[in-house]
């Protein structure tokens, strides 16, 4: 019998945390200690946590393996917790009670979960611990912290399945070789180097495989869409970054060059703050490498900080 084979897959890899609203149960770990954490777990297993700020995402996001056969589906998710199996059985509850297509599950009490994001082809790790964060962008590992403040039960639109997924550039998608020479230098010798390097597309940043993924899932939408044409696709890709004319040409270039041509908005905002621009474009995950950008925002939209590069010293 041949292993499962998540080569071919996008993965998620995903903190309870991120998924859900753990609240109540981290006051009562930090005030009370393990035992009576591990009690208070077992005493709720059967009470459903309440969904958190990646929950919108990673629930829209598994329903477009509807249009694949449900003995392949294209994406992936992997509960990587670190808690143990016996505290972690309220999450696994949890997930089989709104109905979420996550089969696989790892539990690490305590142990970094980076470790194990190479081995399962995963192409976003998120969590709400800071620390696994930065030790998974550290290790070269494309991870997101999720940052508190946006309601789900409130904020989320619930009866539609359109995704909505919006990315900063430099930092997120690209590499920070450009935003360094913005920082040491200056706005002038940046745009000098983003219109001599126009035509170069840029390095690859922590995210730009899970983009790459993502542009592949539109591309089988639109082919699905042909011989279904009721079906309406789901998923929309945006670009949201402070740069402007004449360094937007790079972006599209380097688009272009990786082959994604399925990006629908772009916004080039120059300096503009993306606050407002985010709350109409209202994305079900926000990925920018800058925490004073997502801090205002966090909210009224779910914002992943990218802790890579120049912006994170």
């Amino acid at each position: 019998m041949s292993g499962y084979n998540l080569d071919k897959k996008l993965v998620i890899g995903l903190a309870s945390s991120a998924l859900f609203d753990l609240a109540q149960s981290d006051e009562v770990f930090r005030n009370e200690g393990e035992l009576a954490y591990r009690e208070y777990q077992r005493k709720n297993e059967n009470k459903p946590l309440e969904s958190g700020v990646a929950f919108p995402f990673i629930k829209r996001l598994l329903g477009i393996n509807s249009i694949f056969p449900e003995e392949n589906p294209f994406v992936e998710v992997i509960l990587l917790s670190r808690n143990d199996p016996d505290t972690g059985f309220r999450v696994l509850n949890s997930i089989e009670f709104y109905k979420l297509d996550i089969k696989r599950s790892i539990f690490l009490q305590g142990r970094q979960p980076h470790q194990y994001i190479d081995a399962l082809n995963i192409s976003l790790f998120l969590s709400a611990n800071e620390t696994d964060v930065q030790e998974a962008i550290a290790s070269d590992s494309p991870a997101g912290l999720i940052l508190k403040g946006f309601n789900t039960l409130k904020d989320d639109i619930t009866d539609d399945d359109e995704l909505r997924v919006a990315f900063d550039f430099d930092g997120v998608i690209a590499d920070d070789a450009s935003e360094k020479i913005y920082k040491k230098e200056n706005l002038e010798k940046f745009i000098e180097n983003e219109n001599k390097l126009a035509q170069q597309p840029t390095n690859e940043g922590p995210l730009k495989r899970l983009l790459t993924q993502l542009s592949n899932l539109q591309d089988f939408e639109l082919k699905y869409q042909k011989d279904n044409p009721t079906y309406k696709p789901r998923l929309r890709i945006s670009i949201v970054t402070a740069r402007n004319a004449p360094a937007h040409k790079r972006v599209i270039n380097t688009m272009r060059y990786w082959g994604i041509n399925t990006v629908n908005e772009a916004f080039f905002l120059g300096g503009i703050e993306k606050k407002k621009v985010l709350q109409i474009l209202n994305p079900h995950i926000f990925f920018d490498d800058q925490k004073g950008h997502l801090e205002p925002t966090a909210e009224h939209i779910a914002c992943v900080h990218v802790p890579f590069g120049i912006a994170n010293k």
